[in-house]
């Protein structure tokens, strides 16, 4: 985990505005890191913004397969996702971790977007609120405040299920997770896109992204097919 490319060159242009906010005509991609320089070139111009899908807390060192959040800005990235539910159940990823890589993002002048979700034994026992509620308060760090960053929702069982919450049950969990925003944030928190992730696709996307408090989409699998993508783009 060493060397960007500006020893010689200085990186191409990247895309601007802000993504996530209901209606706008911005959209953002997290390629793999081996294509992302490739891409960035091809997305200069555009209102697409890309990203990593994680990132190390560490700004250089001997981390063998790991990518800092200052080579990804490098490549041209502008986001970086962190705290997936894969890093934390596949790489007992926790919510301190989390908070370190959040802050490695703010040090590369890049946008975090943060993933809490519930599984599905929490949600059968009822504590789908308590698990997310605690893993936004604790994967945030207070130098959030003033940053623009986003919190994506992701439920555990609903990705890459086929199965999605209610749109009375997504509603609940973003109006959780806005209260604990506005309450850590004020300000900052209560205009923080919230967005949803979990089996989102062009058919049911149009009504979840209807549900107060639902900032914008946060696809997987639907971006893998260009034309369904683009359909939930335009939904927005």
């Amino acid at each position: 985990m060493n060397g960007v490319a500006a020893a010689g060159a200085a990186p191409g242009p990247v895309a601007g505005g802000g993504p996530h906010a209901r209606g706008a005509a911005g959209g953002g991609g997290r390629p793999r890191a081996a294509r992302r320089h490739g891409m960035a070139g091809g997305a200069g111009g555009t209102p697409i913004q890309l990203g990593g899908q994680d990132c190390h807390a560490k700004a250089k060192g001997p981390c063998t397969g790991d990518i800092s959040a200052e080579m990804l800005a490098d490549a041209g990235a502008r986001l970086v996702i962190v705290g997936h539910s894969e890093r934390r159940t596949d790489h007992g990823e926790t919510n301190a971790q989390v908070r370190e890589k959040e802050e490695a993002v703010l040090r590369a002048e890049l946008e975090p977007i943060v993933c809490v979700g519930e599984s599905a034994v929490d949600r059968a026992a009822g504590r789908c609120l308590e698990v997310v509620s605690a893993q936004v308060d604790g994967s945030l760090p207070d130098s959030l405040e003033g940053k623009a960053f986003s919190v994506a929702y992701e439920p555990i069982w609903a990705i890459g299920s086929g199965r999605t919450p209610t749109l009375e049950e997504i509603a609940e969990v973003h109006a959780t997770i806005r209260g604990v925003l506005a309450a850590r944030f004020g300000e900052t928190g209560a205009t923080t896109p919230i967005l949803y992730g979990g089996s989102v696709n062009p058919t049911n996307a149009p009504d979840i992204l209807k549900v107060a408090e639902v900032g914008g989409a946060l696809g997987g699998g639907c971006s893998l097919k260009a034309a369904e993508f683009l359909q939930i783009v335009r939904a927005a």
